[in-house]
């Protein structure tokens, strides 16, 4: 909305635009106030950035395998108080991913050209009695 507001503010003003909107003007104002000062912004938005700017160090400094848990945990040796769903929560919005161990699994291998098998439940799983339907799904389940 506050860019419609910007580009269009010069035609009709903002107080009218936001009385279109479902927007304040002192918001579209206070928007653009904190874009001209950045000390104007929140408390906890300038602690995120000082934030992010340690988390990408520690994650850099171990070769971008660090994952949430171990970035947490090496801000916390470094003095650096911090609770672990925010580093959580700004390493998904830095797009930081931590190596995973292991060989991923994959269950199956589609053919699109194949034949679909015939459905002899008609997708409905209700038995009438016991051991009478015996569903399952033979690509993954072991048996």
């Amino acid at each position: 909305m506050k860019a419609f507001i910007n580009e269009h503010r010069e035609v009709y003003g903002v107080e009218p635009i936001c009385r279109v909107l479902p927007i304040a003007p002192s918001t579209y104002y206070e928007h653009v106030a904190r874009k001209a000062d950045p000390d104007r912004r929140p408390a906890r938005e300038r602690r995120d950035a000082d934030l992010c700017q340690e988390i990408r160090r520690v994650f850099a400094e171990n070769f971008g395998v660090y994952g949430v848990r171990k970035v947490w945990r090496q801000m916390k040796r470094e003095g650096i108080a911090v609770a672990r769903c925010s580093v959580a929560r700004l390493m998904r919005q830095m797009g930081l991913k931590g190596v995973v161990r292991g060989k991923s699994i994959r269950t199956t291998v589609s053919d699109a050209a194949a034949p679909c098998p015939r459905d002899p439940v008609n997708r409905q799983f209700k038995a009438p009695r016991l051991n009478a339907l015996w569903v399952s799904d033979f690509t993954y389940v072991a048996t």
